[in-house]
């Protein structure tokens, strides 16, 4: 059994080389003319500069722990030890992550002139072709490192899960890096380039007059490629980790059955999603969302169909399995096959719900959009109620997912639920990658002052990467809650904690802390944006006042100052919340009066309302965004309007929502769960 394990590695290396071709693909296409090239070049320098910074910062945070893994280690022994090897597992995952985004990153700057070049050129075909194809490659590369990084280590370390744990830890470090810098760059220099370029000075986004233009169209890049990609690499590898640690403990298959299962699941996903890949086309004045849809459908149903035959040929028709009562219960591989799919089912309706209240398409936007006439408050309340109710149906669609998976395969049901939304991740994170290149490229399309048919179409794609950038924070919200559970009862096997009796005082001092962390969290990123925004806010009006001619075009103004600034203060805010999401959960577990019971409630509190407050606001935020473009398509007076003043406003207050908070909330309820998990040892 243990040869199929190479097949985990061999997907990961098939994903990668997809997306070498894919890049090769983009590099052939036509980059246009001069002034597209430069200030292509612009964004692709301060992306790439930006990313090198933060990796530095993270290094050293990197060699810290590498450094607290090998003396803790050495210095502990019996049962309550942590083996000095998972140092090398965490290093292995750090660098997947990084590497993973650094790819990423650099093709998406690639890509976003090349679209523009090709809605200029060529028409609507071509442009979603490039930017899907540069989403595609952010995607690929999440799953094919992640796969062969996890893979590699299961293999050397197979049957020591406490070491391939540190694998997700390393991940989850980049993640959380990756997620709050990112968020703090690209908001600081939206709102910037909002407040100051669209309402005060009334020029148009993107305009190549505005000061922070080039950070705006840099911080797309940084938050929602790099950011996005650690974030679902993250959830992708955790969810995989999960199910092999319970399939271990669970003794899941005389031959460790249960253990290699969900790599297996996994690699039949990434073929699954580069199939999907290929349904990926749109006729001239076609519908981009329906070709996207329709690749993702087919990437789904592939991968239920490849799970079906994974779990019938893997597992044993019937099993006996020790629940974590004790008692021996019987499951059947038809029902492991069940949970699985379950996952995935969740994770589209998920998408779908997500889109319903994010896309212009349907009424909760629309009625967004009608408030602004009202003035800036409505909006506000509006958006606010928008995104509370949004929390309904993907709470009861992951407790049906959880009720269902547990029904058919148990907890270990519940983590390849977990797997079997995560699946598909390779097109989730393309179609979510393809957003911020179409952004991009109308960035371009409008500093070079290309035609205005140019922007219709580049606008038109990046309307729809609003709403599959807001369905990618629903599917990586959805995935963190049923990542984060399946870990935490991962967790509770390591510790020995078979029930956690709620009327414990120190279960319900845990509740109430990690009830608390999430809204901790957030004050202190949305903070965070909050400073950095308002320097951008200083420096802009400055280069307006003190520099002539800038807003008549007569001069040009400096772009690197303004990336120089969201640069700063990203590298510097992130640090406090990041190093909140690590050193609590320890903490709490080596606390002698608090302990692992307690940490055990911490990680309950966190998951609920981390789980709720996340939705709110990435739903907020995106339904505040589609108001603002639905109102600038001409509606309720249309640009220029005091409506659409008031839906800039509630836009910039949706930004920090959906770009910075709410996916970092993801994060730090895996980050947390999986450290625990991690450094479980100590805490027996």
């Amino acid at each position: 059994m243990e040869n199929m394990l190479y097949l985990a590695p061999l997907a990961g290396i098939i994903a990668l080389i997809f997306a070498f071709i894919l890049t090769k693909r983009i590099k052939s296409m036509d980059a246009g003319n001069s002034r597209m090239k430069e200030i292509a070049d612009a964004i692709h320098q301060g992306a790439m500069a930006f990313l090198s910074r933060q990796y530095k910062t993270l290094i050293v945070f990197v060699l810290c722990l590498i450094v607290v893994f090998c003396v803790v280690g050495f210095v502990t022994t019996g049962e309550k030890s942590l083996q000095p090897e998972t140092a090398i597992a965490f290093a292995i995952g750090a660098f997947c992550s990084i590497l993973a985004g650094n790819i990423g990153m650099r093709v998406a700057t690639q890509a976003n002139v090349r679209t523009a070049n090709a809605a200029w050129k060529s028409g609507l075909n071509k442009a979603l072709g490039i930017a899907f194809s540069g989403g595609a490659v952010m995607g690929m590369s999440v799953v094919g490192l992640g796969l062969l990084g996890l893979g590699i280590v299961v293999f050397i370390f197979y049957g020591n899960n406490s070491i391939i744990n540190g694998f997700g830890l390393g991940a989850s470090s980049v993640a959380l890096f990756g997620r709050v810098g990112g968020g703090i760059y690209t908001k600081a220099a939206d709102v910037g380039a909002d407040l100051v370029g669209k309402v005060e000075a009334g020029i148009p986004e993107d305009d190549h007059r505005n000061p922070a233009v080039v950070a705006d169209n840099v911080g797309d890049n940084v938050g929602d490629v790099a950011g996005m990609g650690s974030d679902l690499f993250e959830s992708y590898v955790g969810s995989i980790i999960a199910a092999i640690a319970l399939g271990a403990s669970l003794h899941i298959g005389a031959s460790g059955e249960g253990m290699i299962t969900p790599l297996i699941i996994s690699a039949v996903g990434i073929i699954a999603s580069i199939i999907g890949t290929c349904f990926v086309k749109v006729k001239e004045g076609g519908n981009p969302q329906a070709s996207l849809n329709r690749g993702t459908l087919v990437a789904s149903i592939l991968a239920i169909v490849g799970a079906y035959f994974v779990c019938r040929l893997m597992l044993p028709p019937t099993f006996d399995v020790t629940g974590l009562t004790g008692a021996t219960i019987t499951y059947t591989s038809t029902g492991v096959f069940l949970a699985t799919i379950a996952g995935l089912i969740v994770g589209f309706f998920i998408g779908k719900v997500t889109e319903y209240y994010t896309s212009a398409a349907y009424s909760p936007v629309k009625q967004i959009a009608k408030s602004c006439e009202t003035g800036t408050a409505t909006n506000i309340i509006s958006g606010v109620a928008t995104g509370m109710g949004s929390t309904a149906m993907p709470i009861i669609l992951i407790c049906i997912g959880i009720i269902v998976a547990y029904q058919f395969a148990g907890v270990y049901g519940i983590a390849l639920a977990a797997v079997g939304m995560l699946s598909t991740t390779g097109m989730v994170v393309a179609v979510d990658a393809y957003g911020p290149i179409s952004d991009n490229a109308g960035g371009i399309a409008e500093m070079s002052q290309l035609p205005p048919e140019v922007r219709k179409i580049t606008d038109q794609l990046d309307s729809v990467g609003n709403t599959t950038a807001a369905i990618g924070k629903g599917f990586a919200i959805g995935s963190a809650g049923l990542t984060a559970l399946a870990l935490f009862t991962a967790y509770t096997q390591a510790v020995g904690i078979n029930i956690i009796n709620i009327l414990d005082p120190k279960v319900v001092v845990g509740l109430f802390i990690g009830g608390m962390l999430p809204f901790l969290f957030s004050s202190m990123t949305m903070k965070a944006v909050g400073r950095a925004a308002g320097a951008m806010i200083e420096e802009v009006r400055r280069q307006f006042r003190e520099i002539p001619g800038i807003l008549e075009g007569k001069n040009k103004p400096d772009y690197a100052r303004c990336v120089d600034i969201s640069a700063k203060a990203a590298l510097h805010e992130m640090v406090a919340p990041s190093l909140l999401a690590i050193i609590v959960p320890v903490a709490i577990g080596l606390i002698p009066f608090l302990g692992k019971e307690c940490l055990a409630g911490v990680l309950a509190g966190t998951l609920v309302t981390g789980f709720l407050l996340a939705i709110f606001m990435a739903n907020s935020g995106g339904a505040w965004d589609n108001a603002k473009k639905y109102i600038e398509e001409g509606n309720y007076g249309g640009k220029g309007s005091e409506a659409h003043a008031a839906a800039v406003n509630g836009d910039t207050v949706g930004d920090p929502f959906k770009d910075t908070s709410g996916p970092s909330l993801n994060i730090l309820i895996k980050l947390m769960t999986i450290i625990s998990l991690v450094f479980a040892p100590l805490f027996l």
